[in-house]
């Protein structure tokens, strides 16, 4: 009898474990995602469709992501301050869309002259750049994932060719972060419309210039057909969309399922990122093929230059507003110039062997 019992009791006590186990595994999660970009927005909104599904997928639905649209939300720039307020669980945007509210967070999409993709990757996760992007993101009760990159974008679409400082003085451009900042020092008058808004604004002369991204997305939204002159990249090396997640929606999450999203998320950041290579690739060929009044042009010398000097005088600006902003700067500019010593002696070195034999 006593030995029955023993059994009895160890199949109540597996059966109660056992039912326990299923009802915790069996528990659900949904975050609501709002995102800056439209509906079907292309390479944008398929790293936030894919990074949904990754995480679906791998927690056997367990968690689930849902995704707002700009037309949903009608807050297209308003990303930062729902999800802070927990009115989203997350947000996928641009960091530097937020410099008025919070001047530090434009460090983390791309900065003029700065490092190129890979480069910035290895800032972010093997050195202290996720770091110091918590730091910034912490007091508004938001952590920051990068959420895609788009690579080198070009410097925009022009109405008229530029061929000194001169031609860019009371120039009305879209041109948003510290690009917008470094410009404006050298006389144009830099403005940030939301992306839905861009072709009209500048079919309408509303403004006369406008950076977006490039070939690929850049064609979709059809500048090619108001603007002739397509200048070359140096304000967004490396431009890095970001994951925002409101830290008590995070903290809600068991332990696998945030390894699950923080997975997911890097997974479709990378995959953001080889995609814009081969849309842009192809753009650029249809550009070449289908549109010859396209004119591609470089910024004169005494352009970049001016550009340049502003640059750095701002960021000595920028570091001296704080000591968070100080260490940020000090920060990319001692990677960049370790990076950068080993791309020069590697994929500079490599494109300027192939560029002589072609």
């Amino acid at each position: 009898m006593k030995l029955r019992s023993v059994f009895s009791a160890l199949t109540l006590t597996l059966t109660s474990a056992f039912s326990t186990g299923q009802a915790v595994a069996e528990e659900t999660y949904t975050l609501r995602m709002a995102e800056t970009w439209g509906p079907n927005f292309p390479v944008f909104g398929d790293v936030t469709k894919g990074m949904a599904r990754m995480v679906d997928e791998m927690s056997d639905g367990r968690l689930t992501i849902r995704i707002d649209s700009a037309n949903r939300h009608k807050a297209p720039f308003g990303v930062f301050d729902m999800v802070k307020a927990g009115q989203y669980d997350m947000g996928h945007s641009a960091s530097y869309y937020w410099k008025g509210k919070v001047p530090n967070t434009l460090f983390f999409t791309s900065m003029p002259f700065g490092m190129t993709a890979l480069e910035q990757y290895a800032w972010f996760y093997y050195d202290d750049g996720m770091e110091l992007m918590q730091e910034v993101y912490e007091p508004h009760n938001m952590l920051s994932f990068p959420g895609g990159n788009t690579g080198i974008q070009m410097g925009g679409w022009f109405t008229k060719e530029i061929n000194s400082l001169e031609d860019l003085q009371g120039l009305k451009m879209r041109i948003p972060g510290f690009a917008g900042e470094v410009f404006a020092e050298v006389g144009v008058n830099p403005t940030n419309i939301a992306p839905g808004e861009l072709y009209t604004a500048l079919e309408r002369g509303t403004i006369d210039a406008v950076e977006w991204v490039g070939p690929a997305l850049d064609l979709r939204l059809g500048f090619q057909q108001i603007a002739d002159y397509y200048y070359t990249g140096w304000h967004e090396p490396a431009t890095e969309l970001q994951f925002l997640i409101n830290k008590d929606s995070w903290e809600k999450l068991p332990d696998d399922l945030q390894e699950i999203l923080r997975v997911a998320m890097r997974t479709a950041a990378y995959d953001m990122l080889v995609m814009s290579m081969h849309e842009n690739a192809n753009a650029w060929a249809s550009i070449q093929s289908e549109h010859p009044n396209i004119q591609v042009r470089t910024f004169p010398d005494d352009v970049i230059q001016a550009m340049y000097n502003a640059n750095n005088k701002l960021l000595e600006e920028a570091a001296e507003r704080d000591d968070l902003a100080r260490r940020i700067v000090d920060s990319q500019a001692a990677y960049l110039h370790n990076a950068r010593a080993y791309t020069n002696i590697s994929d500079r070195a490599y494109l300027n062997t192939m560029a002589e034999l072609e």
